[in-house]
């Protein structure tokens, strides 16, 4: 296993990516990607999760405090989300997806940074649901968060105005059930890569810690660029532990819009 510390040799490293050596890149980022946007690890000591429990999904449908509690705790999260704009490392996976170089992204992220540094949403696996807008739990139609606000400071669970069921951040609580159908594709995607990318990922959540080892047993390349350890490191042939967005400030010019 390589590992690279060095910022200049990080930046060299990454520039292979875009000269075609690989056909089939797949990117897994985590909450590192976005540490740099200003957008704090929630799990991490200090975060909001270490402060405040999360609400299971099962309480959430069951009882009106719990749900005014998570609704509170999205509109925390909100704010941080808002604030934050996408870094160098976010605008590199861009570019790679433009290029068809990079054929999918999995993210165990929330906060809607990728789609904001304009990445093609028909590539993009948000396998922990976005946190940024709300879904009913009845039909899935789609709500704003910040026009639950008013509803929420009164004291009430904002209502589908569709079908009047329970509204809820469109992200995948604790004891929710994980999408099926995007895990199966992150699965297919990862056993039909070249080159498996992670970004930014502590590799200790589950399902997604597993698809590097999918990716490494299918025949590909395994390249982790991640501040600390992880337990799939020895699968790797290059780590790279160089902060993301300063490893790919230089990464190249404008690629051509995607299709």
């Amino acid at each position: 296993m390589n590992t690279i510390t060095s910022l200049p040799e990080a930046r060299d490293f990454v520039a292979q990516f875009r000269n075609g050596s690989y056909r089939n890149i797949v990117a897994l980022t985590g909450a590192g990607i976005s540490t740099e946007s200003g957008i704090p690890d929630f799990r991490s000591p200090g975060g909001i999760w270490s402060k405040r429990q999360p609400v299971q999904y099962q309480d959430f449908v069951a009882d009106e405090a719990s749900r005014l509690e998570d609704w509170d705790r999205r509109f925390e999260m909100l704010d941080f989300f808002e604030k934050a704009e996408p870094n160098a490392a976010h605008l590199a996976l861009t570019r790679l997806a433009k290029s068809d170089a990079l054929t999918c992204l999995i993210t165990q992220n929330v906060d809607g940074l990728h789609q904001r540094a304009g990445f093609p949403e028909v590539r993009l696996i948000e396998i922990h649901g976005n946190s940024t807008f709300a879904q009913c739990l009845e039909c899935g139609t789609r709500a704003e968060l910040d026009d639950q606000r008013r509803k929420v400071e009164v004291g009430d669970s904002p209502r589908c105005r569709a079908c009047g069921g329970l509204l809820k951040a469109a992200v995948i609580s604790f004891g929710q059930q994980m999408p099926e159908r995007a895990l199966h594709h992150a699965a297919r995607a990862a056993q039909e890569c070249d080159l498996f990318l992670v970004l930014g990922s502590s590799l200790v959540v589950h399902p997604a810690a597993q698809l590097p080892a999918v990716a490494v047993k299918a025949g590909a390349d395994l390249v982790i660029l991640n501040a600390e350890e992880t337990p799939l490191d020895s699968l790797a042939s290059t780590v790279i532990r160089t902060p993301l967005a300063q490893t790919f400030a230089d990464f190249g010019e404008e690629l051509p819009e995607f299709p």
